[in-house]
């Protein structure tokens, strides 16, 4: 019998110990997944997406995620979802990039004003109301430095880790801008049409002269008059060059190249496209080289 009784209680103690042990290891894991769960940072789209992303890189602890749809394009009629009022419920920074493109910002700020907010073109020149200064790359470039100094003041323990990704990134724009510094030569001055606003900013960089704007969308309905102002304003300026969004500008471009001798140059946006670090990069050289086409 007193056997019996060594024996219970030495299995009462293995249960003991073992039980502790598990708890202290749930304990242990529960901690670092606190410790890699330090910042949730949520971006308003494509844009500043591919911007947050190549200042953050592989920062552990760092989460990134996107409001909308890398298919969405600009924002400026969008509309909040459930699913987005949830993401930013579990955010710490929001990364806009501000100018107005962001309508629903006033909602934002409502609901969640402890929320961190960075307004990317606190720091940029803006043309008149335009807002599409990710087309210019010495803007973007700017906009890059502002996510980067205030997720560093937001997050200081991965500082050093957001300068390093950025000066990386900013180094790579930089190459990109020198390399086509011949085609800003060569365009300054030259008469160009535009059929998005966004294209403004690539004509500022490259020293194009707009001679018409008209800013196409799916909601827009051109008038006869307005393709006749566009057709005198090709011959009265000697305009050979529209540069236009293929999505919304296609059946108008088929119209001014059989009115015109004018060439259409359809441009990426840069609001649409995968989540590859580099795709920003990549869309801005496949740009310059059908513009450099164009002119040549």
């Amino acid at each position: 019998m007193k056997n019996k009784y060594v024996f219970t209680a030495v299995l009462l103690a293995v249960i003991l110990l073992v039980g502790t042990g598990c708890t202290m290891l749930y304990l242990r894991h529960q901690d670092t997944d606190t410790e890699t769960a330090q910042l949730t940072v949520v971006t308003s789209f494509y844009p500043m997406y591919i911007a947050a992303e190549n200042v953050i890189g592989d920062c552990d602890g760092v989460t990134l995620e996107n409001l909308s749809e890398q298919q969405t394009g600009c924002l400026h009629d969008y509309q909040l979802t459930s699913e987005d009022m949830k993401l930013l419920s579990a955010a710490d920074v929001f990364v806009i990039n501000g100018g107005g493109i962001e309508s629903f910002l006033a909602e934002v700020a409502e609901q969640y004003p402890d929320l961190i907010m960075i307004n990317a073109c606190e720091d940029v020149e803006l043309l008149e109301d335009n807002a599409h200064v990710w087309m210019s790359m010495d803007r973007y470039m700017t906009q890059v430095q502002t996510i980067c100094d205030e997720l560093a003041e937001a997050d200081p323990e991965h500082r050093e880790i957001y300068r390093e990704n950025t000066d990386n990134y900013l180094e790579k724009i930089r190459f990109l801008r020198d390399e086509y510094a011949d085609l800003t030569e060569t365009l300054d001055g030259q008469p160009v049409i535009l059929f998005h606003e966004a294209y403004e900013y690539l004509a500022d960089d490259l020293g194009l002269e707009v001679a018409g704007l008209m800013d196409l969308d799916e909601e827009r309905q051109v008038s006869a008059g307005e393709v006749a102002d566009i057709l005198s304003t090709i011959e009265e300026c000697r305009v050979s060059v529209i540069f236009a969004e293929e999505l919304y500008a296609k059946d108008m471009g088929d119209t001014m190249e059989q009115e015109s001798d004018v060439q259409m140059v359809y441009l990426d946006t840069l609001t649409r496209g995968d989540y590859d670090a580099d795709s920003y990069l990549e869309g801005m050289r496949a740009n310059l080289e059908l513009i450099r086409d164009a002119f040549e």
